[in-house]
């Protein structure tokens, strides 16, 4: 099967409130549309705002139906009638015909859970008909996938190197499946940063893996790692790799219980920076009790305002930093901030030059 013939590529807009990351797009009118960030795709018929988010699935209603998440679940939303059909991305390899029904698609409404068949499954996506909108994701069928257990899928090595620690720093290994975004998996990892790398490679469902490093690590945990499908809410490490603070290079390999290399690439430390050099999440976090005890009550509330009117914050969140003294409240703001990200964090500290330079000064944020 080919692959669909997108008409447009699309990079939503980002949107985080709490823990929580949702994607906008207005689409300009009838037409195929891809994004960039979680390669869903939407058939349009005229004009629309979509508005989508990974939410997590409830194994109570896939398992009596004989099913298992076989992708992220989408929560979706724009006006009905406008979306005609959904393409999720699958990751499956397609060098031989799929066993008949081992991939559907689920609808989870507020009156209960349909199965859709696909209209069809091409090299990339599992294309259906959408009659309205709510969560809906791709699932395999248990008893096909586990007759086929042996079938490899398409996986990911995503990698993130946190900031040195004395005389070591570690880099993050995370096997997952390629239809999970980078872009739910990033904030989760900070202030750890992504390394830009090409993450390709094959993995089974049930197979050991293991890390190798050439110059060799200090350490590598755990030893080997079972590779099985998972789809959040959250991702940790598979592996974690101690290097030497000052390596600047590094070939990394990961292997299958063969002792076969499935992804072996050369990698540039280049991520996190010197010592003395912080993300903006990780210069809060150091300004924490300066920040408390100096900052006065009418600039925090000047601070709370820009960032709501910024998006950082929302009026729930505001609401609730407003109770308790004033270095309480400075202390939920900053944590409230921080844990958000870097963006997020960049954003107070630009408020915070601009409504107390002096104090900004001295808490070395300007």
């Amino acid at each position: 099967m080919t692959a669909i013939s997108y008409r447009q590529d699309f990079t939503p807009k980002v949107l985080t409130e709490s823990a929580n990351i949702s994607y906008r797009f207005s689409c300009p009118g009838p037409g195929v549309f891809r994004c960039t960030l979680t390669g869903l795709v939407f058939g349009t018929v005229q004009e629309a705002e979509l508005q989508y988010r990974t939410v997590q699935w409830d194994e109570r209603l896939l398992q009596p139906a004989g099913k298992a998440a076989a992708g992220p679940l989408f929560n979706i939303h724009s006006p009905d009638g406008a979306v005609s059909q959904l393409h999720l991305p699958h990751c499956e390899i397609m060098d031989a015909p799929l066993p008949e029904g081992l991939l559907s698609v689920v609808h989870i409404t507020d009156d209960g859970m349909s199965i859709l068949e696909p209209l069809e499954i091409t090299d990339t996506h599992v294309v259906v008909n959408v009659p309205h909108f709510s969560r809906l994701g791709l699932v395999w069928d248990v008893v096909r996938r586990f007759i086929n257990i042996t079938r490899p899928i398409r996986g990911q090595v995503l990698l993130f190197l946190r900031a040195p620690h004395r005389d070591k720093r570690i880099l993050d290994v995370l096997l997952l499946q390629d239809n999970i975004p980078l872009s739910e998996v990033a904030p989760q990892q900070e202030p750890a940063e992504n390394i830009k790398i090409s993450s390709q490679c094959i993995l089974s469902v049930g197979h050991s893996y293991s890390v190798h490093s050439e110059p060799e690590a200090s350490i590598i945990q755990p030893e080997d790692s079972t590779f099985d499908p998972h789809y959040g809410p959250n991702f940790f490490p598979t592996f974690e790799v101690f290097l030497p603070a000052n390596q600047e290079e590094v070939t990394l390999m990961v292997q299958n219980q063969e002792r076969t290399p499935v992804w072996n690439r050369v990698v540039q430390l280049t991520g996190p920076r010197s010592e003395n050099v912080f993300l903006p999440a990780e210069k809060l976090l150091l300004a924490r009790t300066q920040f408390a005890s100096r900052v006065s009550e009418p600039n925090l509330d000047q601070l709370l305002g820009k960032l709501l009117g910024l998006g950082v914050i929302n009026d729930g969140e505001m609401e609730s930093v407003r109770t308790g003294t004033r270095v309480d409240k400075a202390r939920k703001v900053i944590d409230m901030v921080r844990r958000k990200g870097n963006d997020a964090s960049s954003c107070l500290i630009v408020a915070l030059c601009e409504v107390d330079p002096n104090l900004s000064t001295q808490l070395k944020l300007s």
